[in-house]
């Protein structure tokens, strides 16, 4: 809770929340692993004449991870590009400066690792978002950002290859940063950055299937995602 006579310091300092944000990049830099290929043939994902196939196994769960970071990197970007980020704070930008930075390391990064199994790029459609607007833009990062976390948290469950879960978690840890970055710029000071919305009872952070991130996701991508065969 806010006091009112002094002003609250936020999760994280004008001066040391980018030195929260830079853990991102070295968090999956120090995974020491380079994904390679995927490239057996059972694995290679069958073109599709309209929308992408995500697959099956490890390699349908990769290209699931993908497929939203390429959503998110594409925001970033268009956040990037658009008059909030012009008329922002030297702090706010240089947070949504890192990160693009990340999201858009996480994409390239997914789609090296599949190589050949890779979906196609996506179509996005963010006109329901206003790019001039900082209440906008950053009540789309908090969706973003909250929406990866749990779909991570849902889909490490089925990861296979002890590899690709280290990965994982090295991202998603990445996630849960930008998340909390988000929330304190939204709402400075508060405990919103792990709230009841968040959390449960237990401790532990919110999950969600594939189905309903995918779904949540829909409202911003326009191609069609075929993820009949992730399990479930």
């Amino acid at each position: 809770m806010k006091n009112e006579l002094i002003k609250p310091k936020g999760l994280v300092t004008n001066t040391n929340r980018r030195n929260f944000l830079k853990f991102g990049t070295m968090s999956v830099a120090g995974a020491g692993l380079l994904l390679m290929g995927c490239n057996d043939d059972e694995d290679m994902m069958p073109s599709m004449t309209t929308g992408v196939k995500l697959g099956s196994g490890d390699v349908g769960i990769l290209n699931y991870a993908y497929a939203l970071e390429q959503l998110e990197a594409a925001f970033y970007a268009s956040v990037i590009g658009g008059g909030y980020f012009a008329n922002a704070s030297a702090e706010e930008k240089t947070i949504m400066g890192d990160l693009e930075k990340h999201e858009r390391a996480h994409r390239e990064f997914f789609k090296a690792a599949l190589g050949g199994s890779a979906i196609a790029d996506l179509e996005v459609d963010f006109s329901s978002i206003d790019f001039s607007s900082r209440t906008s833009v950053l009540a789309a990062a908090k969706t973003f950002e909250d929406l990866g976390v749990a779909a991570y948290n849902g889909a490490g469950q089925f990861i296979e290859n002890a590899d690709y879960l280290l990965i994982a978690g090295k991202i998603v840890s990445v996630e849960a940063r930008h998340a909390a970055a988000i929330r304190d710029l939204i709402n400075p000071g508060s405990v919103d950055f792990a709230g009841d919305d968040l959390i449960d009872s237990n401790g532990l952070e919110r999950t969600l299937g594939f189905t309903d991130v995918l779904t949540a996701a829909s409202t911003y991508v326009k191609t069609p995602i075929d993820f009949s065969q992730l399990p479930s």
